[in-house]
């Protein structure tokens, strides 16, 4: 599971997001960039973000450090916003937290190179998990002490707010046109190489398993937070082995 931590203090929202995420300090004096149950998006978006952020970082990718953040909703009796205050008060018990990378740069493709091979690993991943949030745009990458690092895959696996038509909805190719690493030549096949052998069921397994059960709890057609885990492995498995051939929109690409 990931590490628990709790919440001490709000700073600022973040108001980047959709969501209104939060800068927040937690009691292992460590800051993050907290992620509401109480959101719009709710606790899959959550979900989402663990099992892609996880995933991405056994594949070999620079992700921010996940945690999961205990919060008490009187953390916001004192915040003057009352959208702020309402959505601390919504988020009561466990929330996601993405460390703090103080001083990163959002991704300016007309400002950062990228190599064929990492753009290619990059849109492969995206790929996989069917991420239509990483356009030109708003990228979400960020440039951290010279190198690439993924955010916010929380617009991910459009499949699991439909679980039945989710083997369908797995299958459908992607769509790499707004892409903001498809002018960097992407390497698909060389992606798909190295990292879709890697792609296992014990592996999903293990990044499964970072999920907090409180997040999968009382899903319709799911008796157990273990059964829904393993519907969140099958369509990645079953993807990674074909995916680079349904990738489209990036010239060269068919």
């Amino acid at each position: 599971m990931l590490k628990e931590v709790t919440a001490t203090r709000y700073i600022t929202p973040l108001r980047e997001g959709g969501s209104l995420p939060g800068l927040v300090e937690a009691d292992d004096h460590g800051t993050y960039v907290m992620k509401f149950t109480g959101a719009g998006q709710g606790r899959k978006t959550l979900v989402a973000e663990v099992v892609c952020g996880e995933l991405a970082r056994r594949l070999g990718f620079r992700v921010p450090r996940l945690v999961t953040i205990g919060l008490d909703p009187d953390l916001g009796l004192g915040e003057p916003d009352p959208e702020v205050q309402g959505l601390l008060k919504s988020s009561g018990g466990t929330n996601l937290g993405m460390a703090f990378l103080s001083g990163a740069l959002g991704f300016d493709p007309l400002a950062f190179a990228v190599s064929p091979e990492e753009a290619g690993r990059i849109v492969w991943f995206d790929a996989l998990v069917n991420n239509v949030d990483r356009s030109w745009r708003n990228p979400n990458l960020l440039r951290w002490q010279g190198e690439e690092w993924l955010i916010d895959h929380g617009a991910t696996m459009i499949w699991h707010h439909n679980w039945p038509g989710a083997e369908a909805s797995a299958a459908r190719p992607y769509d790499a046109s707004d892409h903001v690493l498809a002018p960097f030549a992407p390497d698909l096949d060389a992606a798909a190489d190295a990292l879709a052998p890697l792609v296992t069921e014990e592996l999903l397994a293990e990044v499964t398993a970072q999920v907090p059960d409180v997040w999968l709890a009382d899903e319709p057609g799911f008796e157990t937070p273990d059964d829904l885990r393993r519907a969140y492995a099958r369509p990645l498995v079953a993807r990674a082995a074909v995916v680079h051939d349904r990738v489209h929109g990036i010239e060269g690409v068919k």
